[in-house]
């Protein structure tokens, strides 16, 4: 049976500590593996730690642009030191909502720049936030070599959409896809073999998930949903995402 990935969850943050070990158990009885993502130093060493309590814990540890203030230096040291145990660098990216000047972002693009460079020194994917900050994206990523980028919780333009597959970016749709027609709209215009599902826990959607916390046993329902809107078989989907997964962890 193929296992489903969750491609963006971060499952270090202290949300989830509590109910750590039915989460664990839950995935897995659910086949589900996480690309456990970080925000900082200090969410990147508790990352760390839960991959060695699960072989399911696919960790990836990075700088979020929100958090673009913390310790370089120690990031690439823990990085590095760590390269052999890593899925994959990240949350990196850029956000403008985070700053509020031109040196604030001038700090995101240098740290977000200098773990791009790291990833593909070290042939490493990553997982890329980009909330309105697309274009400024674009125009970063071809002067890097890496084979595994994810645009997470894509929500650009049609054009936007159209630039990330020139590129061959990954992008990743979650749980307000079951809800939000835009976001299915862009789904049903992705390349087949560019498609990951996430649920970016903690997150809390609204809808028909009343503002709960995201679980990572949301994921099999936002594959379901994947599937009507591209009218595969729920197997027929389940596949597909287990191939892009490899594509995009370079497994």
């Amino acid at each position: 049976m193929a296992w489903l990935t969750d491609a963006h969850i971060h499952l270090s943050d202290n949300e989830y500590s509590g109910d750590m070990e039915y989460i664990l158990t839950a995935m897995d009885k659910m086949k589900i593996k996480a690309c456990c993502v970080s925000m900082d130093n200090s969410s990147s060493k508790s990352t760390l730690d839960l991959s060695q309590r699960s072989s399911l814990v696919l960790p990836f540890i990075g700088i979020h642009p929100e958090k673009a203030d913390d310790d370089l230096n120690a990031m690439v040291d823990l990085i590095t030191q760590n390269s052999s145990k890593l899925s994959g660098i990240g949350e990196i990216g850029l956000d403008k909502t985070y700053v509020s000047d031109e040196a604030g972002f001038s700090r995101q693009v240098l740290v977000f720049q200098e773990l791009l460079s790291l990833a593909e020194k070290l042939d490493k994917p990553v997982s890329i936030h980009s909330r309105k900050t697309l274009d400024e994206i674009f125009s970063i990523l071809p002067s890097y070599s890496i084979k595994g980028v994810l645009l997470h919780w894509f929500s650009g333009s049609k054009k936007q959409l159209q630039k990330a597959m020139e590129l061959n970016c990954f992008v990743s749709y979650g749980p307000a896809m079951i809800y939000a027609g835009d976001k299915q709209v862009l789904l049903s215009e992705t390349r087949m073999d560019k498609i990951l599902l996430e649920t970016d826990g903690p997150v809390k959607f609204s809808r028909c998930f009343g503002l709960k916390t995201a679980q990572i046993t949301f994921l099999p329902s936002v594959l379901f949903c994947a599937a009507n809107i591209l009218r595969k078989s729920y197997d027929e989907m389940l596949l597909i995402a287990e191939n892009n997964v490899d594509s995009y962890l370079g497994v």
